[in-house]
């Protein structure tokens, strides 16, 4: 089991009356962190970041954790808080992960780990209660607009599927608390003949019998499936970096990586950017988030280019409804652990 750790900051055990391990869990990342408590405020500490595709079951990295922080740091916690990519049971006490083996079963944590309390919530629940923690540094302005105070706020990160999360403030508790969500599985709706042959092309690849969501088009197996259309349908060209590419099996962070040096990559991204802004517009028309509207998590991060006058322009497309988009702001989370201090966040709340 490999990993990678961080040590945020140099800390001494007795700046804090308890500790807290929080998760952010996707389908391809598990990020664990070992949270300070000083009153009702959290301090990240320490970060672990596992392959999540490496892993047999959650209990795996989360007792090497607290194996290595009891060994290192003498520190001990049996509370806990996991953000998961994926749909949360009633109860709150399961969670099947949509591209992974293994699944989070939080009796099974409690007995095969030495947590004692522990809550799951959808991975964007934790990101939604992240935006309640975020500094200036933090945001990057992609559209400026007035922000209207305690007004409905969006966030929407695509990953290895789409989390999106509106976020209501709570005049009681005086925070955003978000509200999970599945859009990223709404129908996809084709707008012209290029989006219909795409559309049968996705479905006859993947052997698809139903309609088509907009994370086979956004998330980042998006792009693969674009890149393979323009190849295999538009006959694109091949350039020098079309094998690799290949070699790859068509890997979303290699066409990323050329998306400025190879005319298919470069194609596929405008596509993709098109399509993201789109999504980002029915999420926004369905909540009004005048309080803003945030992008999240490594691809947005990573691309952030797409976020230009075009994906704007796009995203403010409406013939009936166009000046109610411009008077929305958006904003780039730059602080990819945002997933985390949310989970952290809530565990210290007790909320």
């Amino acid at each position: 089991m490999q990993f990678e750790s961080k040590e945020h900051e140099k800390f001494s055990k007795k700046d804090y009356n308890s500790f807290i391990l929080a998760g952010d869990i996707g389908g391809t990342n598990t990020k664990l962190a070992v949270f300070g408590i000083k009153g009702k405020k959290a301090r990240l500490l320490l970060a672990f970041h596992f392959g999540s595709s490496e892993l047999n079951s959650l209990e795996q990295p989360v007792n090497y954790v607290l194996s290595y922080i009891g060994e290192k740091y003498k520190i001990k916690t049996e509370k806990a808080c996991f953000g998961v990519a994926g749909m949360i049971s009633e109860k709150r006490n399961k969670c099947i992960i949509t591209k992974l083996k293994w699944n989070v079963d939080k009796n099974r944590l409690l007995k095969n780990t030495k947590l004692k309390k522990i809550f799951l919530m959808n991975d964007f629940e934790a990101v939604g209660y992240g935006i309640n923690l975020l500094e200036k540094k933090d945001i990057k302005t992609i559209k400026s607009a007035r922000k209207v105070q305690k007004a409905p706020i969006v966030v929407i990160g695509p990953g290895t599927g789409i989390g999106k999360a509106t976020l209501v403030f709570n005049e009681e508790k005086k925070l955003y608390v978000p509200m999970p969500s599945e859009v990223g599985h709404s129908d996809f709706a084709a707008q012209d003949k290029f989006d219909m042959e795409l559309i049968d092309f996705i479905k006859k690849t993947k052997k698809i019998k139903e309609s088509i969501s907009y994370d086979e088009l956004v998330a980042g197996h998006g792009l693969s499936s674009i890149y393979l259309f323009l190849k295999k349908v538009k006959k694109f060209n091949d350039s020098k970096f079309s094998k690799e590419i290949e070699n790859s099996d068509y890997s979303p962070e290699i066409i990323s990586k050329y998306r400025n040096h190879d005319k298919t990559c470069s194609i596929t991204f405008k596509i993709y950017k098109n399509y993201f802004a789109r999504l980002a517009k029915n999420c926004a028309l369905d909540a009004i988030p005048l309080g803003g509207l945030y992008f999240v998590g490594n691809i947005s991060n990573i691309n952030k280019e797409i976020f230009d006058k075009e994906f704007v322009k796009a995203f403010e497309s409406n013939y009936r409804v166009k000046e109610l988009l411009k008077k929305t702001p958006i904003y780039l989370v730059l602080n990819t652990n945002i997933g985390l201090l949310g989970a952290g966040f809530f565990c210290a709340k007790g909320l």
